[in-house]
């Protein structure tokens, strides 16, 4: 038997003689489906790092603001091009549907909740810093509308970031027009959350 074995290149099936699957072949695939998770897991928390970081600045220039500045003459940043102006916004951004509060608060919680679904399958760290501005700028102008007066859900977000010639807004608003652009960005060129390309 055994010279047989040796005239066909048959394996002998003896314990340690190599038949058994290597890692990372088909019979390895767990291994890979490991890598998959830890680098989606990776992905999640670039996205939180981004939130994160954009919440902080968004609240902590918030409250300097309105200590320092709130019923104040404007501070010129670059002359009249670019002043700091608190104002209170009860709109959306830039002071658009200032009757809507309650409804924008709501959009806002939605919008979250989405972000967080996505986020399960996130391995494309592009979209990753994407939806982390979406949801720090989400969750900035939320606490606002939460914790700020007349009330719950309908309290007026701090604007003071004031062009010439263009509305008051702040860096949440800033952090979710820029997560918009990218997202749109990512799209046109066919990239997925879930990191695959497409091409139309």
């Amino acid at each position: 038997m055994a010279e047989a074995e040796r005239i066909t290149g048959t394996p002998e099936s003896e314990p340690g003689s190599g038949a058994e699957p290597a890692a990372g072949s088909e019979g390895g695939r767990p291994a890979e489906g490991a890598r998959g998770a830890g680098r989606g897991k990776r992905r999640i928390a670039a996205l939180l790092v981004v939130a994160a970081i954009v919440y902080l600045l968004d609240l902590g220039s918030k409250l300097a603001v309105v200590a320092r500045l709130e019923h104040h003459q404007p501070v010129e940043v670059i002359g009249t091009l670019l002043q700091f102006e608190v104002i209170r916004n009860r709109g959306a951004a830039f002071s658009i549907g200032e009757a809507l509060t309650i409804f924008l608060s709501i959009i806002a919680t939605v919008v979250i909740v989405v972000i967080f679904r996505i986020a399960r399958k996130l391995y494309s760290l592009p979209w990753a810093i994407a939806l982390g501005l979406l949801l720090g700028g989400a969750f900035g102008n939320l606490t606002d509308r939460i914790f700020r007066s007349p009330g719950v859900f309908q309290g007026a977000v701090v604007d003071f970031i004031a062009p010439a010639h263009f509305a008051v807004f702040n860096l949440a608003d800033s952090a979710i027009v820029c997560g918009g652009v990218l997202i749109v960005l990512l799209s046109f060129r066919g990239l997925d959350p879930d990191g695959t390309v497409h091409k139309n």
